[in-house]
C-alpha cells in the first residue's frame, strides 16, 4: 500500500489537471438545474394531484 504522503501528492497533481468552471458558466449550469427542479416539482404535484383525485372518485364508487 502505498504512503500517505504518496497519495496526497498524487491527488495534488490530479487535481491541478482539473478544468474548473469559470464563473459565467457555473450561472449558466445553476440556472439550469434549477429550472430542471422546478419542472420536475410542479410535474409531481400534478401528477400526486391527479393521482389523489382518481383514488378518490374510485372510493366514492
Amino acid at each position: 500500500m502505498a504512503s500517505p504522503k504518496k497519495f496526497f501528492s498524487n491527488v495534488f497533481k490530479e487535481m491541478k489537471k482539473v478544468r474548473w468552471p469559470k464563473r459565467k458558466e457555473m450561472v449558466k449550469y445553476s440556472f439550469a438545474v434549477l429550472a430542471c427542479i422546478i419542472v420536475l416539482s410542479i410535474f409531481f404535484v400534478f401528477s400526486d394531484m391527479i393521482i389523489a383525485g382518481i383514488k378518490i372518485l374510485l372510493e366514492m364508487i
